[in-house]
C-alpha cells in the first residue's frame, strides 16, 4: 500500500485540481450550500485519520448540555443502515456508528442521529417533538452543502496539515486554503508542557487570518479502566500482563502512555473502525485481560458480553485558554440565545 501511494503521487495534481474546483464552486455561488437560522458547528478537519475529532466532541458536548438540548449528527462511518437514524436504546455501532454509539451511551439526554445527508438529517433534527437547540456536526468540514455557522479545524501536533499533501499519496482530504474556512483551529495531541515558544512557531506556521484564533489541547488519560460492573486502577495492574485492542486510527499515543506506567502488554492493533470478526472475537476470548479505548469498547462489549476482563481506559482533553475558546463558542451561541456566561 505504500509503494502504491508513492506511485500514486502522479495523481496528486488531478486531485487538487478536482477538490480546489469543488470547493471553489460552493465560495463562488455555483454550487449551493443550506444555511440554517440556528446554532450549528462543525468540527472536522482537513486530513483522513485520527485527529481528536471524538473527544473534541464531548468537550463542546459538556460545555453546552448544561444550558441546552444539544445533538451531534454523523455521517456513522462504517454503519451498515442508510439514511437517517435517531439512537435509541436498541441501536448498536453496527446500526448508527461506533462513536455515535459512544456519545449516546455516555451523555444522557443528548439527542445523537447519524445521516449520509446532513442537510436532510438536519432537518430531521429540527422536525422532532424534542428537537434540539443545538447541533454539533461530527467530521463535516468537507461536506459543503451545509453552511455551519461555526467551523472548528483540528490539525494533530504530530502530524500539522502544513506538512502533508493531498490524497492518494498523503492524506489530505482538500488543498491547504481550505483551512480558512475555520473560526478557530485547534493543534489537538499536544505534550503536556508545549512551551509558549512552541505554540507561537506552530501559530506562524499555520497562517492564521487575523480573523482565526489558534488553540492547543492535549490527551488526558484516566488512572483507572472502567467496564459496566467495576473500576480497576492502572496501578494495580503492574505485574499482571494483559492485552491492549485497538481499532482506532493512531494507537502510539495510548502505547506510550501505557508503557510509561511501566505496564506489561501485547498489542493487538487493528485499522480504525475495524469490525470484530467471528474469529476475532474468539481469539480476544482465549486472552486474560484485555484493556481498550472506549470507542473500541462499544463495538467489541456486545460480542464479547459482559465480561469482567474486558476494560477500557477513558480519555479527556485539556485545552489552554479554555475560558477563551469556551467565550467564542458563547458569542456565537449568543446570536440566537440570551443566555448567561459559560461556567469557566
Amino acid at each position: 500500500m505504500k509503494i502504491f501511494r508513492k506511485i500514486a503521487i502522479v495523481l496528486v495534481p488531478f486531485y487538487w485540481i478536482l477538490t480546489w474546483l469543488y470547493h471553489r464552486c460552493f465560495d463562488w455561488g455555483l454550487l449551493k450550500s443550506k444555511s440554517f437560522d440556528y446554532p450549528i458547528i462543525c468540527v472536522g478537519n482537513l486530513v483522513v485519520g485520527g485527529t481528536g475529532k471524538t473527544p473534541m466532541i464531548e468537550y463542546l458536548i459538556h460545555l453546552l448540555q448544561p444550558h441546552f438540548t444539544v445533538a451531534t449528527l454523523s455521517r456513522g462511518y462504517k454503519r451498515t443502515s442508510k439514511g437517517f437514524v435517531l439512537a435509541d436504546e436498541t441501536s448498536n455501532s453496527e446500526i448508527i456508528g461506533d462513536e455515535p454509539l459512544q456519545f449516546y451511551k455516555k451523555h444522557k439526554n443528548l439527542i445523537v442521529a447519524v445521516d449520509e445527508s446532513r442537510v436532510r438529517g438536519i432537518n430531521k433534527l429540527l422536525k422532532l417533538n424534542k428537537k434540539p437547540e443545538v447541533i454539533l456536526l461530527d467530521d463535516a468540514f468537507q461536506h459543503r452543502k451545509v453552511k455551519a455557522g461555526f467551523n472548528m479545524l483540528l490539525t494533530a501536533f504530530d502530524d500539522l496539515y502544513v506538512d502533508d499533501i493531498l490524497l492518494p499519496t498523503g492524506n489530505l482530504r482538500e488543498p491547504i486554503v481550505g483551512a480558512k474556512r475555520a473560526q478557530i483551529i485547534v493543534v489537538t495531541k499536544c505534550p503536556p508542557q508545549l512551551s509558549e515558544a512552541q505554540k507561537l512557531q506552530i501559530g506562524s506556521r499555520l497562517k492564521l487570518h487575523e480573523d482565526q484564533s489558534i488553540h492547543f489541547s492535549s490527551i488526558n488519560y484516566s488512572e483507572n479502566l472502567i467496564n459496566q460492573q467495576s473500576e480497576l486502577s492502572l496501578n494495580s495492574l503492574k505485574g499482571s500482563p494483559f492485552t491492549l485492542v485497538t481499532g482506532i486510527a493512531n494507537p502510539k499515543p495510548l502505547v506510550d502512555f501505557l508503557n510509561g506506567k511501566g505496564l506489561e502488554f501485547e498489542h493487538l492493533s487493528y485499522k480504525d473502525h475495524h469490525h470484530f470478526t467471528e474469529e476475532d472475537i474468539k481469539l480476544l476470548a482465549t486472552k486474560k485481560m484485555l484493556v481498550t479505548t472506549e470507542k473500541d469498547f462499544v463495538r467489541l462489549q456486545p460480542k464479547l458480553g459482559t465480561l469482567t476482563f474486558l476494560y477500557y481506559l477513558p480519555i479527556t482533553v485539556t485545552l489552554d485558554n479554555a475560558s477563551e475558546f469556551n467565550k467564542s463558542i458563547e458569542a456565537y451561541i449568543k446570536g440566537y440565545y440570551s443566555i448567561e456566561a459559560f461556567d469557566d
